[in-house]
């Protein structure tokens, strides 16, 4: 049995081998504590440099040309003010009342309501088509895509008096097509609603294009391996196409839902060249009427009005889309 002796000697002789020299008794020296250098923290003012080097200039621009210019009209829409008066009279809401207590304001929001579901709506699903149709493998297919995404690029203006000449009930090239199969030309200039027809088919001409163009990109990004899985369990390529392509295009017939609608509210310059609002104002827009009240009847109060009445449709028909239709979209 080991005594305390026998332990104490172990004990000594642990020691002196632990111990440094071989000193016997000599106490453990503890190792020094680990020194840890804190990482320098980037002073706040150079994050705030860089991020006015970057985004200073678009913030600038914004609020020039975005910003002020939104107040201001809204603080004239308060005014009953001409343009180029020297003086104005505050009404208040006075000119929110006028707008819709005007008999022509239902004809007005109605004009732009069909206008706009028909361009958006027309223009998605045409520029769907086009996409899916120049993702095949055809001969020509780079110059076939040229050809359809050029309109978008040339100015509004040159393409309404363009078409001016297409529509020509006389001599327009609608006319002798119509004319080949014993159709009369309708009246395109002299009908409120043919007017509009006419209008509606050359705005999809322009920008057909543009849709095209992102949904082809979309499409390209779709991973075959899907479709060909899809193909060896027996799908369609219908079928693929609704089930597996479509849902994957979410994001971007979200992008285009925004994209197209603030457009085709904010049209004016087809409108302008080819119809200029009329007939009996059977093309007069939202858009088009801010113009017609500010700059030819001189009303800049009530056209700011106006304006700040589209701003405020613009920006709750965009809150709905990104709060309720983003939820269906799968990323």
């Amino acid at each position: 049995m080991r005594t305390i002796e026998d332990l104490q000697r172990d004990t000594d002789s642990a020691v002196a081998v632990a111990a440094p020299n071989g000193a016997v008794g000599a106490p453990l020296t503890p190792a020094p504590p680990r020194t840890f250098t804190p990482r320098r923290k980037k002073k706040p003012w150079k994050s705030w440099l860089l991020f006015l080097l970057f985004a200073g200039p678009n913030v600038a621009l914004l609020i020039v040309f975005t910003y002020k210019p939104l107040l201001q009209s809204l603080y004239y829409s308060t005014l009953q003010w001409n343009l180029g008066s020297a003086s104005a009279i505050p009404v208040g809401l006075g000119n929110y009342v006028a707008w819709f207590t005007d008999p022509g304001t239902a004809r007005v929001v109605t004009v732009t309501l069909i206008f706009t579901v028909a361009t958006v709506g027309g223009g998605m699903v045409i520029g769907l088509v086009f996409a899916v149709l120049l993702n095949r493998k055809l001969h020509g297919r780079g110059a076939a895509r040229t050809i359809v995404v050029a309109p978008y690029v040339l100015s509004g203006v040159a393409v309404g008096l363009l078409w001016l000449f297409v529509f020509d009930p006389n001599f327009g090239i609608t006319a002798a097509l119509l004319d080949a199969i014993g159709v009369a030309s309708p009246p395109w200039y002299n009908d409120p609603h043919w007017a509009l027809v006419m209008v509606i088919i050359v705005y999809l001409w322009k920008n057909v294009g543009y849709v095209a163009l992102i949904y082809l990109a979309a499409l390209q990004s779709v991973p075959r391996d899907l479709l060909e899985a899809a193909s060896l369990d027996g799908a369609s390529p219908v079928r693929a196409f609704r089930n597996i392509v479509l849902p994957l295009l979410g994001p971007t017939t979200f992008f285009l839902s925004i994209t197209t609608l603030l457009s085709s509210l904010q049209s004016f310059d087809i409108i302008q060249a080819m119809t200029r609002g009329g007939p009996l104002e059977g093309t007069t827009t939202m858009m088009y009427q801010i113009y017609q009240e500010g700059f030819q009847a001189g009303r800049a109060g009530y056209s700011s009005a106006v304006a700040t009445i589209l701003f405020a449709v613009l920006l709750v028909v965009t809150l709905i889309q990104m709060k309720y239709v983003e939820k269906r979209v799968h990323y």
